[in-house]
């Protein structure tokens, strides 16, 4: 599988479907991998161009020991080399959970190159600066439970179990760089959303049917769906459900 060197990191990802189809750049969720997306795959690479890729510190890519080189521009920067890397300059961004965020945050700094936003099982973050005090506390303790017990406990749901990892230490750099969150500028963007959205959520995933709420009311012509007997990972939890709700949404693109 190809991969590109962004200033000695390794960002592996792949490409599935025909070169003419419209693309699409589907990110993970945190603590997962690209292979988490390998449903949707066989679902829609007959027609769509689907474009994977493994964050930093996740899967293929690589680990950097240096805590400077985990950031959310980095991730974003990354995604837009990953397009460029397939040619690609405009495509559908989606991606669940901290992938969902970090498709927000590539809209935010590069909309022209949004043709579309799929949001799947995430938010937009917190305006209130004492919930982003504790989310970034739970971030960090994640980041030690990692350094001190290894992948072996990682944790995290059905789409964490997909994959493999280089190390802890990645993923703690993530979780310290990329989860964690020190600004409003994604939930202050959401009015200014001016491309197609889908916000999907999985009805028992408790912890993002708020944000769910919350992004469907601020983003100017947004659908939601909700899927029955799905969790955080919705597309793993319910896939028929999953695929057929993205079908539709894709369908009206071309329309």
């Amino acid at each position: 599988m190809p991969s590109i060197d962004r200033a000695g990191v390794s960002i592996h990802y792949e490409i599935h479907g025909p070169d003419t189809g419209p693309p699409i750049l589907l990110s993970h969720g945190y603590g997962a991998t690209a292979r988490m997306w390998d449903g949707q795959v066989a679902a829609f690479a007959d027609r769509w161009r689907l474009i994977l890729w493994d964050m930093r510190g996740h899967g293929q890519s690589g680990d950097p020991h240096d805590p400077a080189a985990y950031s959310q521009a980095l991730s974003v920067a990354d995604m837009a080399a990953v397009l460029d890397a397939c040619g690609v300059e405009r495509a559908i961004i989606g991606g669940l959970s901290l992938g969902g965020v970090m498709s927000l945050a590539f809209h935010l700094a590069q909309p022209e190159r949004v043709r579309a936003l799929m949001l799947f099982d995430t938010g937009p973050g917190f305006r209130n600066p004492e919930a982003r005090r504790q989310w970034n506390q739970r971030a960090e303790a994640r980041a030690r439970q990692l350094e001190k017990q290894g992948l072996a406990e990682a944790g995290g749901g059905a789409e964490t179990r997909l994959g493999r990892h280089r190390s802890a230490q990645g993923l703690a750099g993530a979780a310290r760089g990329m989860l964690a969150q020190y600004d409003s500028s994604l939930i202050d963007s959401l009015p200014t959303l001016a491309v197609p959205t889908l916000v999907l959520v999985g009805a028992e995933d408790k912890n993002f049917l708020a944000a769910a709420d919350y992004m469907a009311g601020k983003i100017p012509g947004a659908q939601k769906i909700v899927i029955p007997g799905a969790g955080h990972a919705a597309n793993l939890d319910q896939p028929e459900l999953f695929n057929r709700a993205v079908a539709e949404f894709l369908a009206g693109l071309l329309q």
